[in-house]
């Protein structure tokens, strides 16, 4: 602890530091699950060191990914529960750099808060190490910065960022697609972290909090809560031994803009992904979103993940020993659908 080090003054303006130094205490354990190879340091210096692991690799490849939560963190803070949202920003990074094939290598977090409680700090990176743990990340650093004035004392605000490494002749760049490959649905876990905007609308979040403990049976009993604060599904190891057997031609990690904008980013031009919605495994929350707010089909297709959290390309032939692969890393996954010929590079049908 940094016993010499306090203001009396800047804790009157609203700023105690030792909060700061109690907050690095407590998350210590936490971050020590994440430790791996390439770690070289502590958590408490001015830069997060590593080494990279580059032996077998001709030309490795730096990726790296940034994200936060979306308002996703007002209902973990309606909820006073705050030991998932960090496996949420975690894998906002993560699930977006293994799409080129790249193994995460260390994530970092930012906090802004409104004020500093080191229990609640500690708790939010508890979820950000067990996001961390998930993907084989190391947690190597973060801030955590207390905004009085800016911020209500209650709030705060979660985002970082994830570096990963792929040798560039692995990297999953689509060019090899063609028309007869097959489209493969990874579930979501739920709602992931998009959306939440219309999700607080249509259910009157902000204005009527207690309608999120309600119990409801489409939900298999949760509450709606419960359903919305379901930790976003890290698929990192299943498609990293995904591509140690199978010759995965695109990822593409649903997020904000659903099928019609994720998809595509990851077809070339000229081709198409030809989706039948009727395999989709539309999850219940996504039934009670559409029905409760009226959302036309599309607009949901255009919002949210509809429980497909992750879809990937492979060749017809090797359909069966990727769905092998991926089932036996926990994801049930399935074929949703097939590249065309196309200038439309999405096609619900």
């Amino acid at each position: 602890m940094h016993s010499n080090s306090k203001s009396d003054s800047y804790a009157a303006a609203g700023v105690d530091i030792t909060a700061g130094y109690k907050a690095v205490e407590l998350m210590k354990k936490h971050i020590a699950r994440t430790r791996n190879e390439g770690c070289l340091d502590d958590v408490g210096g001015f830069g997060g060191c590593f080494g990279l692991p580059v032996e077998g690799m001709e030309k490795p490849v730096l990726v790296s990914g940034t994200d936060g939560c979306g308002t996703k963190v007002k209902l973990a803070i309606l909820m006073d529960q705050h030991d998932t949202i960090g496996i949420d920003a975690v894998a906002m990074c993560v699930n977006d750099i293994i799409c080129c094939g790249a193994r995460p290598l260390f994530f970092l977090d930012y906090i802004a808060c409104g004020k500093n409680i080191p229990e609640k700090i500690a708790e939010i990176v508890s979820g950000v190490a067990e996001g961390c743990v998930q993907s084989g990340a190391a947690l190597i650093g973060g801030e955590t910065a207390e905004h009085p004035g800016l911020m209500p004392v209650d709030d705060y605000d979660l985002a970082g960022f994830a570096v990963g490494i792929v040798d560039k002749k692995k990297i999953i760049d689509n060019t090899r697609m063609q028309e007869g490959d097959m489209v493969i649905a990874l579930p979501s876990t739920g709602i992931h972290s998009n959306g939440f905007s219309l999700c607080r609308k249509v259910f009157d979040i902000d204005n009527n909090p207690p309608s999120l403990y309600e119990k409801r049976e489409e939900l298999g009993g949760k509450t709606i809560a419960e359903s919305l604060l379901t930790p976003t599904r890290i698929y990192v190891k299943s498609i990293l031994a995904l591509l140690k057997k199978v010759d995965v031609k695109g990822i593409s990690h649903i997020t904000g803009g659903g099928f019609y904008e994720n998809i595509p980013r990851s077809i070339p031009d000229g081709l198409g992904a030809k989706i039948d919605k009727s395999a989709v495994k539309v999850l219940p929350i996504f039934d009670l979103i559409a029905k409760t707010g009226k959302i036309p089909e599309r607009d949901m297709f255009n919002t949210y993940n509809m429980g497909v959290g992750m879809s990937v390309v492979v060749p017809a032939e090797e359909v069966r020993l990727a769905l092998e692969i991926l089932k036996a890393h926990g994801d049930d996954a399935y074929v949703i659908g097939e590249i065309v010929k196309s200038d439309e590079k999405v096609i619900l049908a």
